[in-house]
């Protein structure tokens, strides 16, 4: 069996690969994460006892030990999760984004670099490192138009500024050394295991408590909705074909306004949970000041995965939304433990493969 490191793999993303790709056979998996705030081995919990699963707690910006794993555990692909990834956070405080996103991409390639180069030449041939970015790095569309793998990158906020430094670093690290590179570009994910700062969590777990449901500006922004394992196998099929080199987008085909997500949302809640005292919940929705530099609209075009690939979403808005409430409804002691802090107080981390 393969191993595969995967980089960020106790976040919201790469967890759902990590427990897709554990629970499936698809190779040894090596999960390294800093255990930021986002980081919760809590979500881990139903793979944490299997033979071809192991955690180990780092950071892909301390490159003595990547360069130490790497040469332990041999992986045949790095699949890189690790950011920072929430707008809001990045215009409150952007110093983190480029450590992480930036300076923190730049020393994984660096040490992924000296492994490679290490490597007998069929095993060069065949490692894959995968990056993982958003659709946020091509700016804010009009009213028409998707973006494309082709699309300029227009970043308009700290957070999207620093993913498109590092698509570039990938890029570069290719071209330049012939690091064996792929990079996917994905729209808004959602689904289980989801911190409850963003936006669909959030608005779950607030209609359950009777809490306003704050929507930025007029509600009209346009977000391309991915749900999260939908966007897992996606990953796993570039990783399994894709070509050295190109950049593959993943998105939900999935086009809905802010506005109408909520509203999505509480009539789901309303659904699974009836009775609420404080139903029906769309009366909790409340508009507030709009977020600074907040792009108006995104789309992906997922032609060329199709295409050349094979590869669609196959989970509809509407049952993604139902199946992610109804997780929510069904996990209160997660919930508990990720709004209380307890997740981050109670860590399991393994500084070694010993």
């Amino acid at each position: 069996m393969q191993t595969w490191f995967v980089t960020g793999g106790a976040g919201f993303i790469g967890g759902c690969f990590v427990r897709q790709a554990v629970k499936q056979r698809a190779a040894h998996i090596v999960n390294i994460d800093k255990l930021t705030y986002a980081g919760n081995l809590d979500s881990l919990e139903p793979i944490a006892g299997e033979p071809n699963y192991q955690f180990v707690q780092g950071d892909i910006g301390d490159f003595e030990h990547v360069r130490t794993l790497l040469g332990e555990g041999q992986p045949a692909a790095i699949i890189n999760f690790a950011a920072e990834s929430h707008v809001d956070r990045s215009i409150d405080g952007p110093r983190e984004f480029v450590k992480t996103n930036v300076l923190g991409t730049f020393e994984l390639l660096l040490a992924t670099l000296d492994y490679w180069r290490g490597l007998d030449a069929d095993r060069q041939k065949t490692f894959r490192f995968l990056h993982v970015s958003t659709d946020e790095v091509y700016g804010s569309l009009g009213p028409t138009g998707k973006f494309t793998e082709t699309t300029p990158y227009q970043p308009n906020s700290p957070y999207s500024a620093s993913k498109a430094s590092s698509d570039h670093f990938v890029r570069a690290f290719h071209h330049t050394y012939g690091l064996p590179v792929l990079t996917t570009n994905c729209s808004n994910n959602y689904g289980p295991y989801q911190f409850p700062e963003k936006l669909i969590p959030l608005m779950i777990l607030n209609a359950l408590e009777g809490k306003p449901l704050p929507v930025y500006g007029d509600g009209q922004n346009v977000r391309d909705w991915l749900f999260v394992q939908d966007h897992c196998l996606g990953i796993r099929r570039v990783l399994e074909a894709g070509q050295v080199g190109e950049v593959y987008n993943i998105g939900g085909n999935c086009e809905q306004k802010n506005i109408d997500v909520v509203k999505t949302i509480c009539q789901v809640v309303d659904e699974l949970r009836p009775g609420l005292p404080h139903g029906p919940c769309e009366k909790l929705i409340t508009y507030v000041k709009d977020r600074p530099g907040h792009d108006r609209r995104y789309a992906i075009d997922t032609d060329k995965i199709h295409r050349e690939l094979g590869w669609s979403p196959t989970v509809d808005f509407r049952e993604g939304i139902r199946q992610t409430v109804a997780w929510y409804l069904d996990n209160p002691t997660w919930i508990g433990r990720v709004t209380s802090g307890n997740y981050r107080r109670e860590r399991l981390g393994l500084a070694s493969f010993s």
